[in-house]
């Protein structure tokens, strides 16, 4: 049986939970839903179980709930890749260690720091730590308008559009170019998607993105400068808005497989 945690931040309108949801039931697949608020993980009653965290609330008890069900359950996404996804500084440590190109980042709390940064840059990008769906993201040109630390900062890179590659099982199944007139084009934030081929580059630079990560899927966000296709975040409970790849049905699929694997 599948075991699946409900995106918090679904809605009628935009539901991914109910979309994997149907394509199981079309796959005659067993699942239920498992509330994290209503279970003490130190007795469950789980075992060499599956879980699948469609998303989760960044708050401490869903997380150490779900670390505490991965000791004797198979969890997708597992709570450490949730958590470096989440965290904007280990995402990035991670794409630098593993060599994956992303804009040149900084995390301080020395004003002087950040604001060399700024000076060194002429513009650069504050987002917040744990930030989703684009919310308090601002281009910051003036040392004046750092605003309190600490400070996660990005260099900007000149663009009208960003792209979203979702991979799974270390596979880019689907890609989306999300367009704006502003400096964020995250579809919540007003931007437009349009589902765009996957080319060789972006295949790569995804795939080694979820590699990095040690995620089993993920959305990774690219811009792309003059030199290719650079990283921003990878997302571990991405949406898929606007792809024209059947995710809802892959991502069943996946986990149905993950499941059979287990028993086997």
């Amino acid at each position: 049986m599948i075991h699946i945690v409900p995106k918090p931040t679904d809605t009628p309108d935009d539901n991914s939970t109910g979309a994997v949801m149907r394509e199981l039931e079309r796959a005659d697949a067993r699942y239920g839903v498992l509330d994290l608020g209503a279970i003490d993980p130190l007795d469950s009653g789980l075992e060499n179980e599956l879980v699948w965290v469609c998303g989760i609330r960044q708050d401490g008890h869903q997380f150490e709930t779900l670390n505490v069900l991965s000791l004797r359950n198979r969890v997708i996404n597992t709570p450490a890749s949730i958590v470096a996804c989440a965290s904007k500084v280990m995402t990035s440590a991670l794409l630098l260690h593993n060599g994956v190109r992303t804009p040149e980042t900084a995390y301080m709390r020395s004003e002087e720091q950040a604001r060399d940064f700024l000076l060194r840059h002429g513009k650069v990008v504050y987002k917040p730590l744990y930030g989703y769906d684009g919310n308090g993201i601002r281009l910051v040109t003036e040392p004046d308008d750092l605003g309190p630390g600490p400070w996660y900062l990005q260099e900007y890179v000149q663009n009208d559009r960003d792209f979203r590659v979702f991979v799974l099982g270390g596979e880019a199944v689907g890609a989306i170019a999300r367009v704006s007139d502003t400096l964020m084009h995250n579809i919540h934030q007003g931007g437009i998607g349009m589902a765009v081929p996957i080319d060789e580059e972006m295949r790569a630079i995804a795939e080694a993105s979820a590699s990095a990560l040690e995620i089993d899927y993920c959305g990774v966000d690219l811009l792309r400068d003059r030199e290719g296709y650079t990283v921003l975040e990878v997302n571990g409970t991405p949406n898929w808005h606007c792809m024209a790849a059947p995710i809802p049905k892959l991502l069943a699929l996946y986990l149905i497989e993950s499941e059979r694997e287990m028993r086997a």
